[in-house]
């Protein structure tokens, strides 16, 4: 090979490495896999900032952000037995169709995703 293939390949070599490591971060980018979630002080912090809101405001926004978030902590402890009810009764639905040796797949799949969810990582 001439010098001047070698150039080639390894210059088509570097730029599919550049156009494979964009397109990975444009994608995970774009689909919010590299977004951080929004906490509650981060929220303030940019209301705080766009909304230019006085030292009684942000207290005030505090207050009603935390009491928010106690009635949703408390709607989800009275929904979370309805919900936990209806994705047993699909499971047992899904278990009647299925064989012996399915059966036992799905049992194994449910088991790791309950522990996911369990863990607070619910898919």
């Amino acid at each position: 090979m001439t010098r001047r293939a070698y150039i080639y390949f390894i210059a088509t070599f570097l730029l599919g490495i550049v156009v494979g490591v964009a397109g990975t971060l444009f994608f995970a980018w774009n689909t919010g896999m590299w977004h951080r979630r929004p906490t509650k002080e981060r929220i303030v912090r940019r209301l705080s900032r766009d909304l230019n809101l006085s030292a009684g405001q942000v207290e005030q926004l505090k207050q009603i952000m935390d009491d928010s978030q106690k009635q949703m902590r408390e709607l989800r402890k009275q929904a979370g037995p309805q919900f936990d009810a209806i994705r047993e009764e699909g499971h047992e639905r899904i278990r009647k169709i299925l064989s012996p040796e399915q059966l036992q797949k799905f049992n194994e799949l449910v088991r790791r995703r309950e522990e996911r969810r369990k863990r607070g990582r619910a898919p």
